[in-house]
């Protein structure tokens, strides 16, 4: 469900209501999957008990890949630079096709 400028999102099976600037619900859906997946690992783990502290050793974990990084380390996902792309297509495409309706 999405109302302008808000997604509901979905964590562990809680719903979340957060903004989002237009364009970016793709990113956003991404962002999410990657999340929940990571929340998912460290719950099955058995060893981090209660959603709070799966979530704070989440984001530890992922501030911590983030931190090492190595100047020059791409570390990018193909998968979503390719969905990025093809959003800004989609974009791009709508808006030239409201623009040609309008010069007739």
């Amino acid at each position: 469900m999405s109302e302008k400028g808000a997604l509901t999102i979905n964590l562990l099976g809680r719903e979340f209501r957060v903004g989002c600037p237009e364009g970016e619900e793709q990113q956003l859906m991404a962002s999410v999957e990657y999340l929940n997946r990571k929340l998912r690992e460290t719950r099955d783990t058995g060893k981090v008990v209660g959603n709070e502290r799966i979530a704070l050793m989440v984001a530890l974990n992922i501030a911590h890949e983030f931190l090492q990084r190595k100047p020059g380390d791409s570390g990018v996902d193909g998968t979503a630079i390719r969905r990025r792309i093809a959003s800004m297509q989609e974009n791009l495409e709508a808006a030239l096709s409201a623009d040609q309706e309008n010069l007739f």
